[in-house]
């Protein structure tokens, strides 16, 4: 079926963006520089000076929040100087990528598709998985006890097209409710809202729940919210990709011993976190707090990061899901994203760690 022009008018709006945010990733588009000092008389990685790790001030980036504070990053650089830069939205990130302002970095599924496809597969490649879950349906307890009573609400995601919407409008497409993907209007009203100004947009009453990921899920239970779904329960093993590693293509041509060094950092990181909760917790916590001013209470803190998992794998099926998902929606056409992945320097380091080796599902460079 040929796509309606509504349609067309949204697709020509994602190709006209760097890329879709994810909001799971952050609240802006500023970027925030910081550098940390090289290893004294360690030898240089692939003869480097630097490289430079973009990544978000927010708890599903655990892997570069938590190695980071703890050296791990600049640990396996050596006499490579680690350079950070935080961001706050998908599209500065992808931006900083395609003008060789960061080398790596780690993002979302919707970002690194869009970012993917924008660029006719020619830029980027995901090089390992980072952190599965953590996306909440919240509500107003008061209004709506039930699933089926979200239906003539208003329910926030947090950008249209972004990961949250999608995984939104495919659970209302699957309860067999109607909306149109680009307005959001129809069985359910859904108001594309910054997850900054969630919180006091249900404070307010301005909208009776949200499909949100953490810290905003947790904030929204400090609110009163109660946690009617957590996404997880939609998905095989309660696993789905929320946060990935990316790296410009030619980095990884060129410097692959380097993108090696970040990957067995993060690799080790995701361990370290496994072994160690409570400290990996304060870790991330800590660098929240050094890196956007603020550290997040307990009562959001905790729970947020119970629901998050760290993982080396992509889940590389789940997101050529939530792709199919946006398609289905009207908000992407057919894509290709055979090449998007390229998980020959993890399994590598995998290997070498003991640990077991990932798949692409198919969607690796050929």
């Amino acid at each position: 079926m040929p796509a309606t022009p509504a349609l067309r008018r949204t697709f020509a709006v994602l190709a006209a963006l760097p890329l879709l945010a994810l909001a799971a990733c952050g609240y802006g588009s500023q970027a925030k520089e910081n550098t940390e000092h090289a290893v004294a008389g360690a030898a240089k990685v692939d003869g480097l000076d630097s490289v430079r790790i973009g990544y978000f001030g927010n708890l599903t980036h655990a892997t570069a929040l938590v190695g980071r504070h703890e050296g791990l990053f600049q640990k396996e650089l050596g006499g490579t100087t680690a350079e950070y830069a935080t961001f706050n939205a998908g599209p500065s990130e992808i931006e900083a990528l395609n003008s060789q302002s960061i080398d790596i970095g780690w993002i979302g599924p919707s970002p690194a598709i869009n970012g993917y496809l924008k660029s006719n597969g020619t830029n980027l490649r995901i090089v390992s998985g980072s952190a599965s879950g953590g996306v909440k349906l919240v509500v107003d307890p008061d209004k709506i006890k039930s699933l089926k009573d979200v239906k003539g609400k208003k329910i926030a995601t947090p950008q249209l097209g972004n990961t949250q919407d999608v995984a939104f409008l495919n659970w209302v497409s699957e309860q067999g409710w109607k909306v149109d993907a680009e307005s959001g209007k129809g069985d359910v009203s859904v108001v594309r809202t910054d997850n900054k100004i969630t919180p006091d947009a249900y404070k307010s009453g301005s909208i009776d729940g949200a499909w949100v990921p953490e810290p905003t899920a947790s904030k929204l239970v400090a609110e009163g919210g109660k946690v009617l779904l957590d996404e997880a329960d939609l998905w095989p093993d309660k696993k789905f990709v929320i946060t990935n590693v990316i790296v410009r293509q030619d980095f990884l041509k060129e410097h692959p011993e380097a993108v090696e060094a970040v990957l067995r950092a993060s690799v080790r990181t995701n361990r370290w976190i496994d072994d160690n909760p409570e400290k990996a917790k304060a870790a991330a916590n800590a660098q929240l707090k050094a890196d956007t001013g603020k550290a997040l209470p307990a009562a959001v803190l905790d729970p947020a990061w119970q629901s998050i998992q760290v993982t080396d794998d992509p889940l590389a099926a789940t997101l050529d899901t939530e792709a199919k998902h946006a398609v289905e929606a009207g908000l992407l056409q057919k894509p290709d994203l055979t090449g998007i992945y390229d998980l020959t320097p993890l399994n590598r380091v995998l290997k070498a760690e003991g640990e077991p080796e990932v798949d692409d599902a198919g969607l690796g460079v050929e």
